[in-house]
Formats: C-alpha cells, sequence, structure tokens
C-alpha cells in the first residue's frame, strides 16, 4: 500500500459513510465510474503526490480531485449542492489512514462548477489537499 491509497481509502469511507450525502448518491462513489452510472454520482478525479520529508519524518503532499456529476438538464444548482455536501462530509471527518500512514492535515482549496459537452450534465471540481506522515 502507498499513503496515496490509504488517503483515498480514507477519503472514499468518509464520503459513503456521510448520511447526507448518502442520501443523494446513493452509495455511487466510484474509482471509475462504470458505463452505464446513474445521476448523481462522484469520481475520483486524477491525484498527485510531492515529497515533502522534514528531518526523520517521511511526507507526502496530495493534490486530489473529486468530481461531482449531476445530470438535471445542465443546471449547476443541484450540482453546487452536492459539492458542499462532499466538502461538509470532509470537513467533519477524522480521516484515518491505515497503518503506518497518518494525516497530518486535509483541506478543500477549491470547487469549481462547469457544464459537459453532454448538455444535461453538470460537472463540480472539487480540489483537496492533504498531507501525510508514514
Amino acid at each position: 500500500m502507498s499513503a496515496a491509497v490509504a488517503l483515498q481509502d480514507a477519503i472514499y469511507a468518509a464520503l459513503v459513510a456521510d448520511p447526507g450525502l448518502s442520501a443523494q448518491v446513493a452509495g455511487r462513489v466510484y474509482d471509475n465510474a462504470p458505463s452505464s452510472v446513474e445521476y448523481p454520482h462522484i469520481t475520483f478525479g486524477p491525484s498527485q503526490e510531492i515529497s515533502d520529508d522534514v528531518e526523520c519524518i517521511a511526507g507526502e503532499l496530495h493534490a486530489i480531485q473529486i468530481d461531482v456529476w449531476t445530470q438535471e438538464r445542465g443546471s449547476k444548482r443541484g450540482n453546487k449542492f452536492l459539492c458542499g455536501l462532499v466538502k461538509a462530509a470532509l470537513r467533519e471527518a477524522e480521516l484515518m489512514l491505515d497503518e503506518p500512514y497518518a494525516m497530518s492535515s486535509l483541506r478543500v482549496a477549491d470547487v469549481q462548477y462547469m457544464g459537459d459537452p453532454r448538455t444535461d450534465v453538470a460537472h463540480g471540481v472539487i480540489s483537496i489537499e492533504a498531507r501525510t506522515e508514514g
């Protein structure tokens, strides 16, 4: 396992465990969504990890993208609502990473709302920054 895998697993667990978010997406949180996926749903997008070692501690800085997909004739209103639920779920979660990794910090750095080439779909992009040790 790597810190990136442990972090993704912890974020996934926090999202599916949140009752408000779960009521909206019914567990549809994917690393790679199936081709016949129902809306709304959430996917993990691109991510990056950068070495952030200090003295005796092996650390990493992670940039993770969470994508929120809604289908309301292209309206971004519902997408903004779901992105707000994702932000709240991550703010309130105490993410525990599998050994030997530990979470130093996590913050929602940015949220964007956009259309999609499929004109009936709206796409929200949540950028997360996290620091891990281990």
